[in-house]
């Protein structure tokens, strides 16, 4: 069964940081599930990258009024006019949500995947485990693996 999985991340990313986002959308496409980010660049745009390298298929909810400022790889541009609080609907918009590297727009991300309901699987991002959020963040070490994991929680949902 195929899914929306929320992909969250920094915009501003290592060389590094890129290749592990570019091989979650990759993986994420390949096994047939939609990339749902904030549609910019950064993870966003890597994790999208992947995901089309894939034939699958992208939505962006972006933060400003303009559909043209997505990234080149997203297929369905969602302006919100919103600013960061667009954060809340990249969380909502996913099934699951897997979490890479950020800054504080990651972990806000993260906070309104534990509000929404969303499982959250970690891939060198924030450990919150220890902030008694009630938010359950597995942590896994590749690609793979987080999607592995999303699909293994989502199935034990349903």
């Amino acid at each position: 069964m195929s899914h929306r999985i929320s992909v969250i991340g920094g915009g501003a990313i290592t060389d590094d940081q890129r290749e592990l986002a570019v091989a979650v959308g990759r993986e994420l496409g390949a096994r047939g599930h939609t990339v749902v980010c904030g549609g910019r660049g950064g993870t966003m745009a890597a994790v999208c990258r992947g995901a089309k390298a894939e034939d699958g298929e992208t939505i962006g909810i972006l933060p400003g009024d303009d559909r043209a400022a997505a990234n080149d790889y997203v297929d369905v541009p969602i302006a919100t006019g919103l600013g960061h609080a667009r954060n809340a609907l990249v969380a909502l918009n996913g099934d699951a949500v897997i979490a890479l590297a950020g800054g504080v727009g990651t972990l806000t991300e993260i906070g309104f995947a534990g509000i929404y309901d969303r499982p959250v699987v970690g891939l060198e991002t924030h450990d919150v485990s220890d902030l008694d959020l009630g938010i359950a963040l597995e942590t896994v070490e590749t690609p793979e693996a987080a999607v592995g994991a999303v699909e293994r929680v989502l199935e034990d949902r349903s």
